[in-house]
Order: C-alpha cells, then structure tokens, then sequence
C-alpha cells in the first residue's frame, strides 16, 4: 500500500554519513516534532538528480525553512559512503541532509518503489517529495514514470 497523507511515516532506519563514519537514524526519532521537507530521487549522482532534484533543494533550503520547514532531508537507494560524496560534491552541507536508503526498506514500507532492473539500477525509490510534520505525512507529490515536475522544490515551495 502506497503512503498517504495523514498517514504516519513507518519506521525504518536509514543511514548518514559522519565525520565519523556512518551513523544510523531511526526514522521515528528523526521525523519526531519537526517539520521536515524530505525528497527521494532514484540514485545520487544520476543525471536529473544530480542536475536538477538535489541542487533546486540546495538553492531552496532557506526559502522553505522560511515557509516553517526545520530541515530539508534527501534519501535514495544508495549507501552512505555514495550518499555522502554526493552531497559533498554538490555542497549540500548545511543545507540539505542526505540520508541512505541501501537497501530500499524505506521506499518498500512506503510503497513507493519501483524496479529498475532493466536499466541495471535494480529496486530503487521513486522520484517523490514530501512534507513530513511530527512524523505524519502533510503534503505528498509523487512523479510519473520518467517525470519531474511535482517533486522539486520549487514545486513544494508554491504548495506551502
């Protein structure tokens, strides 16, 4: 079953890169009293994502934590040593976070993923962003296959 709005976010545990290495969050804690604007593209450093989804994030970081968001987090099937040199690379620090979904637990308990393995990409998560607030789902916008339109940021920003 897909999420919907004013369904609550399942529990999963993703992974972020530290200075330190890898560190493991749990997405009930994380999501817990804070509004957060969260986006998942299907893999770091992939043309659109790394040409447009993470960077129009970057560039709209201050614009939607000044329309009441806390933080701005990024997730894909990925693990956290690919998630962290992607948001070094597109200087995301301090403004988005990245969090790792390796194995996709996350996007299946969404029920918003989908199987590449014609383009060799395996089960990835679908291009989405949402508005997560208290750990409840408020604003959701999920891409057509091949699209992106409702997902960006500057989409989320013109909903909020």
């Amino acid at each position: 079953m897909t999420i919907a709005i004013g369904d609550t976010l399942p529990a999963a545990t993703l992974v972020r890169m530290t200075a330190d290495g890898p560190e493991k969050v749990d997405t009930k804690d994380y999501f817990a009293g804070r509004r957060i604007a969260l986006f998942s593209v299907p893999g770091a450093f992939t043309p659109t994502c790394s040409a447009k989804h993470l960077p129009g994030f970057i560039d709209k970081a201050d614009a939607l934590k000044a329309k009441g968001i806390d933080e701005v987090v990024g997730t894909a099937v990925n693990d956290a040593f690919v998630m962290g040199a992607w948001g070094e690379s597109a200087g995301a620090d301090g403004k988005v976070t990245l969090l790792a979904d390796g194995n996709g637990d996350f996007v299946r308990a969404l029920g918003l993923e989908f199987d590449g393995s014609a383009y060799g990409m395996g089960v990835r998560g679908k291009r989405f962003s949402m508005v997560v607030n208290d750990g409840k789902i408020e604003k959701l916008f999920v891409e057509a296959p091949g699209e992106f339109r409702v997902s960006s940021a500057e989409y989320m920003l013109a909903e909020l």
